[in-house]
């Protein structure tokens, strides 16, 4: 691995001006690696972080990507990661005419990393310095621990599998006043109405009064203080209570575990924090998938077309560009969608669709050469790209015109009996239900939280918010497993199950009996879903119905 020469920096830096022009924002300095096939293998399973700490999945998934590659080489053509400075890799063959077309690509990357709000954890942190870090504390540890350094990561990251940090993440988009309840808040939404029960006409009276003070809010509350002395102990009591109920269940353990606390084991508490942090790090990007390949791949069609540099290169280009950008018609490519949803919302917005004079068109003909002239569309996407996510994003902008357009289309599978054999057929064109097909793709894990008022006598007790969507049953015992050693007592899991015996959700929801005369999909019944409880308590499982 070895930085770029400066002919390739060269190609870089004008690449970074022409993107500069047309709105794109990122810091000025970025670094560029070559590298080979086989260095893109080792450095994948640390998603590309070479300073990453070092783990025995990764040494067994660069053994198993050795030998894929033997048996179907393939040839990536760049990766980024989202560090200061960005870097990027690239691989060690490419010609100057597919650099240029990379690096518009890449740099839309790291103008969506540095600009999109969901990204704002990530943007004030040295991710190498810190995972460099890390790695000399993991590689101090398990010099004195030995395996058992290694298990608590591996437990760690069962648990991380389950942890959604969807509230960590919110924390940093909301200015410090709404991250925590205020005693204004409390006194009026909670204390007044829920602990007092006051009448309307007093709640009314006392909100007279807190206007007329808001310059003087201490002498408000010391007569509230005055009137009510318990205020200040419940108000402290709902921080705390609201505080524990925020924790995340890895959070919770490192700060309430009665194991972790000995002294012996504390040193448990850093591992997990750094699988933690880590896996923080990284959240944004699972949760911005399709956007984030869209922007990149919108921007290195839009700037390269402009480019004189594509002379000469237009087929190779094409050929290039409709291998990544190809739209299929049966799964899902984030670069095909993300790229077209971006430049199907910048034609809308630059026609003025986007208002209710478009809206209240009934007639396709009409919508087709309705046009307002705005031409505001390449400052709508800026915005869209700084503001959303995969789910905001393919909820918002995803109609029945983009569906049209590019003939999408829901695909379902039936059993044809005369060809014995699994067929695909167009189930639906609408464009809600192609939007909920995109949407059951997006990561979604389990919400599974800590019930802190059945969190007692040492058991941790766990509660899975079911979305009709039940948990892998292969995988509870070793997760639970895990828990219950970094808790050191017995782990309960409440959770829902399917109540038909022998048939998981999936299976059930989809099932096809091929001995039939039927060559329709058969309608499933609903399914019926019972409340159980898995208990782990040393190291063995039991599960009875609730």
């Amino acid at each position: 691995m070895e930085l770029v020469n400066q002919h390739v920096k060269g190609i870089m830096e004008e690449c970074k001006l022409r993107a500069m022009d047309h709105g794109l924002k990122f810091d000025d300095e970025t670094l560029e690696y070559i590298v080979t096939n086989r260095d893109m293998i080792e450095l994948s399973p640390k998603v590309m972080i070479p300073t990453l700490y070092d783990y025995w999945v990764h040494d067994v998934r660069v053994i198993s990507g050795k030998g894929m590659y033997e048996a179907y080489p393939s040839n990536p053509y760049e990766t980024v990661i989202n560090t200061r400075p960005a870097i990027s890799f690239y691989n060690d063959n490419n010609p100057d005419w597919l650099n240029v077309m990379i690096f518009y690509h890449v740099l839309a990357h790291i103008d969506f990393f540095q600009n999109n709000l969901f990204y704002k954890n990530t943007w004030d942190i040295d991710l190498t310095g810190q995972a460099l870090s890390d790695k000399r504390l993991i590689a101090k540890l398990r010099s004195e621990k030995g395996r058992w350094l290694d298990y608590t990561i591996e437990f760690a990251r069962g648990i991380d599998n389950i942890v959604g940090y969807h509230k960590e993440l919110n924390l940093h988009l909301l200015t410090e006043s709404k991250q925590r309840l205020n005693r204004t808040d409390f006194y009026f939404d909670i204390f007044l109405q829920k602990i007092k029960n006051v009448s309307h006409n007093e709640y009314l009276k006392e909100i007279t009064r807190y206007n007329e003070n808001l310059n003087t809010k201490e002498d408000f509350f010391s007569l509230v203080i005055s009137k009510y002395p318990e205020f200040e102990e419940l108000y402290r009591r709902e921080l705390l209570i609201k505080h524990k109920s925020d924790l995340d269940i890895m959070e919770y353990i490192i700060r309430n575990s009665p194991f972790l606390k000995e002294d012996e084991n504390e040193w448990m508490k850093s591992v997990i924090q750094i699988v933690r942090n880590t896996s923080i790090y990284f959240q944004p990007q699972i949760r911005t998938k399709i956007m984030n390949e869209g922007w990149a791949s919108y921007w290195h069609d839009y700037l390269f077309m402009r480019d004189n540099r594509i002379c000469g290169h237009e087929v190779d280009y094409a050929k290039v560009n409709a291998g990544v950008t190809s739209m299929p018609k049966v799964g899902l490519n984030p670069y095909a969608l993300g790229m077209r949803l971006f430049q199907h919302i910048k034609d809308m917005e630059d026609r003025g669709c986007y208002s209710f004079d478009y809206f209240l068109l009934k007639d396709q003909i009409g919508k087709k050469k309705f046009d307002q002239n705005k031409n505001t569309g390449a400052e709508y996407i800026l915005k869209i790209r700084e503001n959303f996510n995969d789910f905001t994003f393919i909820n918002s902008f995803i109609d029945q015109d983009f569906v049209t357009e590019h003939n999408l289309f829901v695909a379902g599978k039936r059993f044809n009996n005369a060809r014995m054999s699994i067929e695909y057929y167009i189930q639906s064109k609408k464009s809600e239900d192609y939007k909920k097909m995109i949407v059951d793709t997006l990561y979604h894990p389990p919400e599974i939280s800590v019930d802190i008022s059945r969190t007692k006598n040492g058991i941790l007790y766990l509660n899975h918010k079911f979305e009709n969507k039940p948990l892998k049953v292969d995988f509870i015992e070793n997760t639970m497993i895990g828990i219950e050693y970094l808790w050191g007592g017995p782990v309960h899991l409440e959770t829902s199950e399917p109540a038909l015996a022998g048939k998981t959700a999936t299976n059930y929801a989809n099932f096809w009996d091929p001995s039939s005369q039927q060559t329709e999909e058969k309608k499933p019944e609903p399914i019926r879903w019972k409340r159980m409880l898995y208990i782990m308590e040393n190291r063995k499982l039991h599960k009875r119905e609730l």
